[in-house]
């Protein structure tokens, strides 16, 4: 019987082609992101209560630890610009202020001095020395404690450098007059248009500068702490949420550890409410009845001060400079321009003025300018006829010259003045005083109520175990 063989498969014996590989298991599929895996968890735990449980516990200890945060950081800012209308940028502003007063001053007492002649009193030539070495002060001080750079630093370098100017020029014009040369008189005029077109308006920039920066430090401190409110807001109605599901699914009433968390984050939601009015109300005060008050009586003082410097030199240059108009004389017409400027400065300041212990330096100043006014023109009367002689004792002389009436109107504006500054500084720190703490307990209640809101939820959770 034949036998037949039959030929293997291919790939199925030793012989032929090399056999296939057989096909392995399907490959795993490939791992997702972290995000991504974060959330299928997430999503795998919101099938359950405990699952829900913790992450509404995340959330609101989340939600009060972001309220905390957020309100230390914005009182914090708050407090920093109430700190610094209190205690840098008014005291800046004021001091600019008296820079001013000072050089204006300076130049009336030089001025009174060189009409009194050779023999020039001595307490007109130490008012003076007063005068000069308060300003310098002030420009030391003033260039220590403001920022670099900016419009104030320039002008304080304006100042410094061209105040020992203005005094050289004065040191010759005492020089001259004392040995009886009109060139001194020359030198006195010379001095007076450096300060009034040099120094007096570079220290008029600087007060507004730092006027300006006053503004906006106390705008700062005034402005309301929208992201911190609404993060307290949010805070409270998640965990005002969160206790209602909770008597829902439970009956119960109270949760302890959220009822403590949501008292402290009404607390903390409370105390910055009432804080930031009281502050807002005490630093509008200071600026509506200090600040501005300031402002008035500061212009009013320095108006006052050039009114006398041009009744001077009125009399100093006896008609040698004229006015724009080529008629009348120069010093004559400043003198009316500041006077107008001075009663216009009274008018506001009795108006801005809100107790007896302001209104009266005023009232006592209005009735001194009422009276240096009648006193000055009967003084450019004897002038006019060419009796300079009687007109002299008239400006300069005892208690009836307009000289006296200008000391009691600005011994009076400067009463005022140290009224309307205490009183800033009372209300001020009356505002900055009511965020006092603040700061502090916000970061302290919000780390009580995130620990109180995970206990809390921590209690309901005990009950699946």
């Amino acid at each position: 019987m034949a036998i037949t063989t039959r030929a293997p498969a291919p790939g199925s014996g030793t012989s032929g082609a090399p056999p296939r590989p057989a096909a392995g298991p399907p490959a795993p599929p490939g791992r997702g992101t972290a995000w991504a895996e974060g959330v299928e968890r997430l999503r795998a735990a919101a099938t359950t209560e405990p699952g829900r449980l913790r992450i509404i516990g995340a959330v609101l200890a989340a939600l009060i630890v972001l309220f905390g945060a957020v309100a230390v950081w914005e009182v914090s800012d708050r407090v920093a610009a109430a700190e610094a209308v209190v205690g840098r940028s008014q005291p800046l502003s004021a001091d600019a202020a008296n820079i001013y007063r000072s050089l204006a001053d300076a130049d009336t007492a030089s001025s009174s001095g060189f009409l009194a002649g050779a023999q020039e009193p001595r307490e007109v030539r130490q008012r003076y020395e007063k005068d000069i070495a308060s300003a310098s002060r002030l420009l030391i001080s003033a260039a220590a404690n403001t920022g670099a750079g900016g419009e104030s630093r320039k002008e304080i370098a304006l100042l410094g450098e061209q105040l020992p100017r203005y005094t050289g020029l004065i040191e010759q014009a005492r020089a001259n007059n004392r040995q009886g040369l009109p060139l001194g008189g020359a030198y006195l005029r010379h001095a007076n248009e450096q300060m009034s077109t040099v120094l007096l308006p570079a220290a008029q920039r600087l007060y507004e500068a730092e006027t300006g920066r006053l503004y906006t430090d106390h705008d700062e401190a005034r402005s309301w702490p929208l992201a911190a409110t609404g993060a307290g807001v949010l805070a409270v109605g998640a965990l005002v949420w969160a206790q209602r599901r909770n008597y829902l699914r439970t009956h119960r009433v109270f949760n302890q550890g959220l009822l403590a968390a949501t008292a402290a984050s009404v607390v903390v939601l409370l105390w910055l409410t009432v804080g930031q009015t009281v502050a807002r109300s005490g630093l509008t005060e200071a600026r509506a009845d200090g600040q501005e008050s300031l402002k008035v009586l500061n212009d009013a003082r320095i108006a006052s001060l050039q009114a006398r410097a041009g009744e001077n030199l009125t009399l100093i240059a006896r008609g040698a400079v004229l006015a724009e108009d080529k008629k009348s004389d120069k010093y004559d017409v400043d003198y009316a321009t500041n006077m107008r400027q001075l009663d216009e400065g009274l008018a506001k300041a009795l108006r801005l003025a809100d107790d007896a212990s302001g209104r009266d330096p005023l009232k006592k100043a209005a009735a001194g300018v009422t009276e240096w006014k009648q006193r000055h023109a009967a003084a450019r009367e004897s002038d006019m006829k060419g009796d300079y002689e009687l007109a002299l004792p008239q400006v300069i002389g005892d208690k009836k010259s307009s000289g006296a009436s200008f000391d009691v109107v600005d011994a009076s504006l400067e009463e005022a003045v140290v009224h309307e500054q205490q009183e800033f500084t009372r209300a001020a720190r009356s505002g900055l005083g009511a965020l006092d703490g603040l700061v502090t307990g916000s970061a302290a209640l919000a780390v009580l109520g995130a620990v109180a809101a995970l206990l809390g939820i921590g209690r309901r959770l005990s009950e699946y175990r």
